[in-house]
C-alpha cells in the first residue's frame, strides 16, 4: 500500500516587546539568572495580571499578516499543568476565543504553489527555562523567560511533506520579521516548532496515529525529524504494529525520537476562563489603526524595486530579506534619487559595518536620511569615498541628522583651494625623485605611489580628479 504524510504545525513565536505579557519586567533575550523577575511573574500569591496592550497590537498584526480574521472579542484562560519552571501551575494563554482564527499561508515547493491553512493564533506567556548541571547532578530554574510573550500559530493539517513544513516555516519567519512581530531567532529560541505527524493510506479521510515533537529550533533537525518519522510511522502501519498517541523529544546527534510522555488531549489541561483578565474589546479605531501600520509585502516591493527603480534581481532580494534594510533604503534614494548607489552602500558597507559588529541586517538603525545625504554629498565629490565610510561608522555609534555639518565640524569636505593642493603635490614630487622618474618612463603605479602620498597629507580631502590633474601637470613642469 502507499501512504500520505499528514503534518500539522504548532509554532511559537516571542513577540518584540520590551516589556513581558502581564508585568513590566524586561522581556530582553539573556540576562543574569532570575534577573529579569518579580512577583507577578514568579506566581506570587495575590498579583494580578495586567495585560501588555504592545502584546495585542503585534497579534493583531501577525493575524493580518497572516490572512486571518481577528476576534474582536478576546479572552485569556487557564491551562492547568504542573512543570517546575511554570510557577503559578498553569499557564495563561487562550482557549475559547483566541485573537485569530482562520488564515492561510501560500508557498511555493518544487511541486509548485500550496496554501497552509491556520486554524487560529493564540497569545500566552512563555515558561521558564531548567538549567541541568550534571557535575553536581541538581537543575536549577532560571525564570527571566516566564511570562515573556508569545503567539502560538496553530496549522490545520495540510502539509505532506518536509519540504512543505520548511517552505511554510521559512514564509512565516519572513512575513513576521518583515511585519516586525518578532525577530524570529531560532538560535535564541524566539521561535520554536512542535511537529504533529501521522500517516493513512493514500485516498483514506481517516486520520493515522499521531506523534507530537516538542520545542524544536532548527529547520535542518526539523526536516530530518519529518523524514525520520515518516519513515518510523509507514514501517509500524506496514507492519501491523500499533502506534500510541505520544510525545516525542527528537535527538538530531543520534538522528533518531524517543518516547517522552503519553500525547495529552484538551481535556487533560482543564481549560477554564481566566477570572483576573478582563474580555480585550477591539474597537473600530484600534483595529484600523493596527492595520494601516502594515507593510507592503516582501514580494511587492521585491517588484517594485526591480520595475519601478531599476534594481538588479540580486540588489532586490537583499533588500527585502529585511524590513530594516528596505526602510532605510526607501528614506536614502528619497534623498539622493539613485536606487543604485543606495543599494550599493546598504548591501556592501552597512552590511560590513553590522558584520563586524556580528550584529542581523535586522539590527540596522541608523537614519535613512542621513544616508541619503552622505551618498549624496560623495556623488557631489564633497566629501572623498573614503571618508564617507569614516562617516558611516560614526553614523552607526550616533544618530547624525545633518551629515554636512558632521562632516565640516570633523574636516570632511573636499578642498577646493588648489593653491593648497599645489604646494603638497610639489613637496611630495620633490621628496621622491624615483617616482617622478618612473611614471616620466611610463610606469603609471609610480604616478599611484604620489598619489597616495598627497591624498594622505590632504586627509582624503581632496577631488581625485583634480589632484590627479595638478599632480601631472607638476610633474611634467619638474
Amino acid at each position: 500500500m502507499k501512504y500520505e504524510t499528514v503534518i500539522g504545525l504548532e509554532v511559537h513565536v516571542e513577540l518584540a516587546t520590551k516589556s513581558k505579557i502581564f508585568c513590566s519586567c524586561s522581556a530582553e533575550f539573556g540576562g543574569e539568572q532570575n534577573d529579569h523577575v518579580c512577583p507577578a511573574c514568579a506566581g506570587m500569591p495575590g498579583m494580578l495580571p495586567i495585560v501588555n496592550k504592545k502584546v495585542v497590537d503585534l497579534g493583531m498584526t501577525a493575524g493580518m499578516m497572516l490572512n486571518c480574521d481577528i476576534n474582536r472579542v478576546t479572552t485569556f484562560d487557564k491551562k492547568s499543568y504542573y512543570y517546575p519552571d511554570l510557577p503559578n501551575a498553569y499557564q495563561t494563554t487562550q482557549w475559547f476565543a483566541p485573537i485569530c482564527v482562520n488564515g492561510r499561508v501560500d508557498i511555493e515547493t518544487s511541486n509548485g504553489p500550496k496554501s497552509i491553512r491556520i486554524k487560529q493564533i493564540h497569545m500566552e506567556e512563555d515558561a521558564g527555562k531548567l538549567v541541568h548541571d550534571d557535575w553536581t547532578d541538581t537543575t536549577l530554574v532560571d525564570f527571566n523567560r516566564t511570562s515573556v510573550p508569545l503567539i502560538e500559530i496553530v496549522s490545520q493539517p495540510d502539509i505532506s511533506s518536509a519540504e512543505e513544513a520548511i517552505a511554510y516555516l521559512e514564509r512565516l519567519r519572513d512575513l513576521l520579521r518583515f511585519a516586525k512581530v518578532s525577530d524570529c531567532r531560532w538560535e535564541q529560541g524566539s521561535m520554536r516548532c512542535d511537529v504533529n505527524l501521522s500517516v493513512r493510506p493514500v485516498g483514506s479521510d481517516k486520520l493515522g496515529v499521531r506523534s507530537e515533537m516538542k520545542n524544536m529550533n532548527s529547520l535542518s533537525a526539523i526536516s530530518r525529524a519529518i523524514k525520520y518519522e515518516i519513515a518510523r510511522h509507514t514501517k509500524a502501519v506496514e507492519n501491523g504494529e500499533t502506534l500510541i498517541q505520544d510525545t516525542r523529544r527528537w535527538d538530531d546527534n543520534e538522528g533518531k525520537s524517543y518516547a517522552m510522555r503519553s500525547k495529552e488531549t484538551a481535556g487533560d489541561y482543564r481549560y477554564f476562563p481566566d477570572p483576573n483578565i478582563m474580555p480585550v474589546v477591539i474597537d473600530d479605531e484600534w483595529f484600523d489603526g493596527i492595520k494601516a501600520t502594515l507593510p507592503e509585502l516582501p514580494e511587492v516591493k521585491r517588484a517594485k524595486y526591480i520595475d519601478e527603480l531599476g534594481l538588479s534581481e540580486y540588489d532586490a532580494d537583499q533588500l527585502v530579506s529585511s524590513r530594516a534594510l528596505c526602510d532605510v533604503f526607501e528614506d536614502a534614494v528619497a534623498v539622493c534619487g539613485s536606487a543604485k548607489e543606495a543599494a550599493n552602500w546598504i548591501i556592501t558597507d552597512c552590511m560590513q559595518v553590522l558584520n563586524k559588529k556580528k550584529m542581523t541586517a535586522d539590527m540596522l538603525d541608523i537614519n535613512g536620511t542621513s544616508l541619503g545625504q552622505l551618498i549624496k554629498l560623495v556623488s557631489e565629490d564633497k566629501v572623498s569615498r573614503g571618508n564617507a565610510k569614516r562617516i558611516l561608522a560614526a553614523m552607526f555609534e550616533n544618530h547624525i541628522a545633518d551629515v554636512e555639518a558632521y562632516a565640516k565640524e570633523f574636516g570632511f569636505i573636499v578642498s577646493n583651494d588648489t593653491s593648497a593642493i599645489e604646494a603638497i603635490v610639489k613637496e611630495a614630487i620633490a621628496s621622491d625623485p624615483k617616482s617622478v622618474a618612473d611614471f616620466k618612463a611610463g610606469k603609471e603605479k609610480a604616478l599611484m605611489a604620489l598619489f597616495g602620498k598627497c591624498m594622505k597629507q590632504l586627509k582624503g580631502n581632496a577631488n581625485p580628479q583634480v589632484l590627479r590633474e595638478i599632480l601631472i601637470a607638476e610633474i611634467n613642469k619638474a
